[in-house]
């Protein structure tokens, strides 16, 4: 990990899924258990940070680049939402694309099925890790993980299909 508070983040997960799990396992089997927790974390966080990382790329794509430099990193899903104010188009044109392109995303996303849709849109709008995507929905963090797969899936084609790219 080169960022050194999300792998104290990631340990601390581990030792609390630990805990919580195993608390009534014998000691001498701590080791091996807090391996596998912690190997099993830092693979999750890798998974969430690749997906997060195609979503965010794939949205700033679609936001003008003339933003101030020093303005801070935001979430482009909350720039492309937000009221028109200037910052996000220049001129009518931009505001009307930009516009257009958010329709036809959440037009494309209203066409998902009911789970994945439920599953894209907790983990990647609401910002939920798997195990609370997985309770939300009642059932397994496997299902969670191929409901977003398809979805995520889903939608690169149907807008690639409607010419939005890269």
């Amino acid at each position: 990990m080169r960022d050194s508070e999300s792998a104290l983040d990631i340990v601390q997960e581990a030792m609390m899924r630990l805990s919580e799990k195993y608390g009534d396992r014998p000691m001498e089997e701590f080791p091996p258990l807090f391996q596998r927790i912690l190997q099993n974390a830092i693979r999750d966080h890798f998974r969430r940070s690749k997906a997060r990382s195609f979503w965010t790329t794939f949205f700033s794509a679609l936001l003008p680049s003339s933003r101030d430099p020093g303005e801070e990193d935001t979430d482009p899903l909350d720039l492309l939402e937000a009221p028109r104010t200037g910052k996000l188009a220049e001129t009518p044109h931009e505001a009307l694309e930009q516009a257009e392109i958010l329709a036809i995303i959440e037009e494309e996303v209203a066409r998902l099925p009911l789970r994945q849709r439920e599953a894209f849109l907790l983990r990647y709008w609401e910002d939920m890790d798997v195990a609370e995507t997985a309770t939300v929905m009642g059932c397994s963090e496997g299902s969670v993980k191929t409901h977003c797969s398809r979805a995520t899936h889903t939608l690169a084609a149907a807008l690639k299909g409607k010419g939005i790219t890269l």
